[in-house]
């Protein structure tokens, strides 16, 4: 199993779904883990982390507002010492056609899951600069690869995550810290739940895998590429999606 016995992780969006199964497997290996959600959410995966043996912190903030999510990353770093592994996980979807997507819809989406990972990771940069070790992950999306009808801001929001993490590869590959995305395709979480059980008959079947991914199989992409067996690993989108996009 990878080792991260002595890293620190910082995981946004840590309350539930992805997010939840990152912060898990990050503390099974061995990761002090920093939960960054609004506190009341991010209480129970931390209970659960500590009763495992596990270390973690429930860090509270407003992803979509960078002077709470600043005043988390100092007080993760108040508390652990250091970062070490920065997940951007926190993300909302608001669907909507282009012609009908209000520009509300737009600014929330672009806000939570673009903006937010602009301002923790340049949080956590200069941290990680000066340790020369880092790993800095996004989830982004297999539709920020294809496309999805109704999802022009969800989309963008994600394909964004791919062009920013690409760019600060480049910056930062020779002083050992690495970016990459892990862009899940339809994973089992409260944003599928409510697609009717014969649409997801319909989707399951568009996908080779022939079923709805796990959050546990996102978790495992990003466990492995915080690891240092991952070390040469950077700028790279890692698709978990069961073969719906090759």
């Amino acid at each position: 199993m990878t080792d991260l016995r002595d890293r620190v992780a910082f995981v946004t969006g840590a309350s539930r779904g992805i997010g939840r199964a990152v912060a898990m497997r990050l503390a099974a290996a061995g990761a002090s883990v920093g939960a960054c959600a609004r506190e009341e959410h991010a209480r129970g995966v931390v209970d659960e982390i500590v009763a495992a043996g596990g270390r973690a912190e429930a860090l509270s903030a407003d992803v979509t507002s960078p002077d709470s999510l600043k005043a988390a990353v100092r007080t993760a770093l108040d508390r652990f010492g250091r970062i070490d592994i920065l997940v951007n996980n926190a993300g909302i979807a608001r669907d909507q056609l282009l012609m009908r997507m209000k520009a509300e819809e737009w600014d929330a989406v672009i806000a939570t899951n673009l903006t937010a990972a602009f301002t923790c990771t340049q949080a956590v940069l200069r941290p990680m600069l000066r340790q020369r070790w880092g790993r800095v992950i996004s989830v982004g999306s297999v539709v920020g690869q294809s496309g999805n009808p109704g999802q022009a801001n969800y989309a963008a929001s994600k394909a964004g995550l791919i062009g920013f993490s690409k760019a600060l590869a480049h910056e930062v590959a020779a002083r050992g810290i690495t970016v990459n995305v892990v862009a899940p395709g339809f994973i089992e979480t409260d944003m599928t739940a409510a697609i009717g059980d014969g649409a997801r008959e319909v989707l399951a079947a568009r996908i080779p895998a022939g079923r709805l991914g796990r959050p546990e199989d996102v978790a495992g992409a990003v466990c492995y590429l915080a690891a240092d067996e991952a070390s040469y690993i950077t700028g790279q989108v890692i698709g978990v999606n069961g073969g719906m996009y090759m």
